[in-house]
């Protein structure tokens, strides 16, 4: 029995809820597709951030990063989407998710979200 794609993120309590430490995931397979061609778009995402109550699980999330395989979406819309999800999953002290995508049409994007943040809300249920 193969795993698929999902969109629940699981967590799990924070061993040390006390102590203000940083988590940092690397996802170098993130894929995605371009909503104006229907072409893949790859990035290397980064995740990082402080937990509070609740720690993400990893199993979760890489079922939760597959998702988004067949799915259109432009870098900035995606990139935010991921905080977003994240932070309602698991309410850390702060986060911040990295998109480095690879060079499309001779541009190379990066796009950075950030919670708390200039402006930044958490997001709404």
């Amino acid at each position: 029995m193969g795993a698929s794609p999902s969109r629940e993120l699981e967590t799990f309590p924070n061993p040390k809820p006390e102590r203000g430490y940083e988590i940092c995931f690397e996802c170098g397979e993130f894929t995605c597709l371009c909503p104006r061609t229907g072409q893949p778009d790859f990035a290397d995402l980064t995740i990082t951030y402080v937990p509070d109550k609740l720690c993400l699980e990893l199993k979760s999330l890489k079922l939760y990063l597959w998702s988004f395989r067949d799915e259109g979406a432009f870098h900035e819309a995606v990139v935010n989407r991921i905080l977003d999800d994240l932070v309602g999953a698991c309410s850390p002290r702060s986060m911040t998710v990295v998109g480095d995508f690879f060079i499309r049409g001779g541009i190379h994007t990066v796009v950075t979200a950030g919670y708390p943040g200039a402006g930044a809300e958490p997001p709404r249920p």
